[in-house]
């Protein structure tokens, strides 16, 4: 019965610690997704066609790449990203850093009626 329970504490705290760990390094990976995007491929059902890094680190190549953040990659294309690099966020959720606030219980923004 104790090697039992001795067990089953054992493996929480490896499963425990791999969730940790994970997250560690999921919150502190330096690079957003981002992948190199020829500029003028964009179509509206596929996005914008992934090209090879090197058409974004130089300016010597045929085609127009750029850097594209985010989206969603399929069969070689991407879509739903942006442009424009993410800032960096200071962790925590509270306070105003940019992001959308739509009001709501507690937003503490708007005027009571009357």
């Amino acid at each position: 019965m104790a090697d039992t329970r001795r067990q089953l504490r054992s493996g929480a705290v490896v499963l425990g610690g791999m969730g940790l760990l994970a997250s560690a390094l999921t919150a502190c990976s330096s690079d957003p997704d981002k992948r190199c995007v020829d500029r003028d491929s964009y179509t509206f059902s596929k996005g914008y066609k992934v090209v090879s890094d090197k058409n974004c680190k130089s300016a010597k190549t045929s085609v127009d790449g750029t850097w594209y953040y985010g989206g969603k990659k399929k069969s070689g294309w991407v879509d739903g990203g942006s442009f424009t690099k993410p800032h960096k966020s200071s962790g925590g959720s509270g306070g105003s850093h940019g992001g959308v606030d739509r009001g709501g219980f507690g937003s503490g923004h708007g005027t009571s009626g009357g």
